[in-house]
């Protein structure tokens, strides 16, 4: 990891102040090199050292987004994620978690606890503040809950594009942004095949990324609407292709 040098893109809004983004990371020197790519990407940051900080800045600030450690003194950041995601009054920030490569299982946690991406140290400042523009775009280019989008049906399961908002049999879905993202995709699509990374791409808008992001994230969409998420109807499995939504629930696989 090197020291801010090269210039980035301003990520600033044309119009508008610019976007609020809290770190949360212990070590000062990962800490100063972060907030200074933000800084000159145009953002304006805070920082805090450890899980209490950041509970605290974050009800403060009200950050557009939190790159968040998950190694921290205090609380640590599986734990911050859940308090984020307790005390959302409206939508959840965005969440981007900073791992370390043998954490493989806090990272697959952190996705199912509904963060939007991750970066692994060591990481280039300059991916992460790219990979946090692009969390931010997808979820600001998100429609207002007064646009006028198709509802889309299948059976008795309900998504609402303009809303945000998805039930089955009446019963409102307790959908993360990027889970009602992958539904309302695959809903608009029903019968295609896609591939995990073609889902990577069209659903998440990365060109690279970890292809387990979509196994997490089908896997814990399918908790929520199926009858029995261990043998799929809706969202089912291709075997070597990818998955498909079934809109009349009666496919196979898994």
């Amino acid at each position: 990891m090197t020291s801010p040098s090269a210039p980035l893109p301003a990520q600033v809004p044309p119009h508008g102040p610019p976007r609020r983004v809290l770190v949360v990371e212990d070590d000062p020197t990962v800490a100063e090199v972060v907030t200074g790519y933000l800084a000159r990407a145009g953002y304006a940051t805070e920082h805090a050292a450890d899980g209490f900080a950041a509970l605290d800045r974050a009800a403060a600030f009200r950050p557009h987004l939190v790159v968040l450690d998950l190694m921290l003194p205090g609380i640590d950041g599986l734990e911050v994620c859940r308090r984020l995601r307790r005390a959302a009054d409206g939508p959840a920030v965005p969440v981007v978690m900073l791992t370390a490569r043998g954490e493989e299982a806090d990272r697959i946690l952190g996705l199912e606890l509904g963060a939007d991406d991750y970066v692994t140290k060591p990481f280039s400042p300059r991916e992460l503040v790219l990979r946090i523009a692009s969390v931010l775009r997808r979820a600001e280019s998100a429609p207002p809950a007064t646009a006028h989008s198709p509802v889309l049906r299948a059976g008795d399961l309900t998504a609402d594009p303009g809303g945000r908002r998805a039930d089955r049999c009446g019963r409102e879905l307790a959908l993360t942004a990027r889970e009602f993202d992958l539904l309302a995709f695959l809903m608009r699509n029903p019968g295609q095949v896609f591939s995990r990374e073609e889902l990577l791409h069209r659903v998440w808008g990365w060109e690279f990324g970890d292809l387990s992001t979509v196994t997490v994230h089908v896997r814990r969409l399918r908790e929520k609407i199926e009858d029995d998420p261990a043998a799929p109807l809706l969202v089912t499995t291709v075997w070597g292709a990818g998955y498909r939504f079934d809109p009349a629930g009666d496919g196979a696989g898994s």
